[in-house]
């Protein structure tokens, strides 16, 4: 090999230094997740076993976001602490989510079925631990669990999002939500969505870019919805396949119209 470049390679910089591997942080994420889901209870434990297991994910976490603890100017320990104290409101909204799926989806036997099976909520659990850790202003960490929930499941939740209570993605294949994304209430969207930016220039970096979806709104597939200043009002449904790049009033119905032409038996040979 070239010398030069070995040289290159010496003095090229280090990101990244003690951090852990993707696969640490987003098992110690998914341990979170069986925390407060177990597959199973051999054993009913008591609040001196459940506290020593909080504990136990507490200092992980401290562990997991040490490595820029001072570059951010964060306490590890305090950051740790503050997530685990929001773990009762991440339960309470997971348990949301989780009915908003089980209720608008009748393929779903069972809420169990929901925890264990289905990609959506797996995307909305990591998006919901990364949102806490990205609200604290943790580096990197939140990314790194979104992003492997889009590897897992092809669904794009950017961190920084705004996502209400009883949020139902299904299917979900396909979706981006981005970065100042605000979505309200009982919101249900289908595989293929995407709430987007207009633009991408980098100077936009910090500027609420990507659209606002407001309570009790269905968005079905393939819909485009982009732009900041982009408004879609509550109680709204957004038909498959529409580009939406202006906000539409409260109670609206949006649809993509197909030109549809019967043809003529004696216009083709093809049957």
């Amino acid at each position: 090999m070239d010398n030069d470049f070995l040289s290159l390679l010496y003095k090229r910089p280090v990101y990244g230094i003690n951090i852990p591997s993707n696969k640490v942080i987003s098992e110690w994420a998914l341990s979170v997740i069986r925390f407060l889901y177990p597959d199973n209870l051999p054993e009913q434990k008591n609040t001196f076993q459940l506290k020593e297991e909080v504990n136990k994910l507490e200092e992980a976490l401290g562990e997991i976001i040490a490595a820029n603890c001072k570059e951010k100017n964060i306490s590890c320990r305090e950051t740790a602490v503050h997530f685990f104290n929001q773990l009762p409101t991440l339960y309470e909204i997971l348990n949301t989510d989780i009915q908003a799926i089980f209720n608008g989806d009748p393929a779903a036997a069972s809420e169990f079925e929901v925890i264990r099976t289905y990609p959506g909520f797996y995307a909305i659990c990591f998006y919901r631990i990364a949102n806490i850790l990205s609200l604290s202003n943790v580096p990197l960490v939140p990314r790194i669990l979104t992003e492997h929930a889009h590897s897992k499941t092809g669904i794009d939740i950017h961190p920084a999002a705004t996502i209400g209570a009883f949020f139902h993605i299904d299917h979900g294949t396909g979706i981006v939500i981005g970065e100042t994304t605000k979505i309200g209430k009982h919101v249900k969207l289908y595989q293929g969505v995407t709430l987007g930016a207009l633009s991408v220039r980098k100077n936009l970096a910090g500027s609420k870019r990507h659209p606002t979806v407001e309570d009790y709104v269905i968005i079905y597939s393939g819909a485009t919805i982009l732009g900041g200043e982009t408004v879609i009002g509550h109680n709204s449904v957004i038909g498959g396949n529409v580009w939406i790049t202006e906000s539409i009033l409260p109670y609206s119905t949006a649809y993509h119209s197909p030109i549809i032409k019967v043809r003529n038996i004696n216009e083709t040979n093809e049957i």
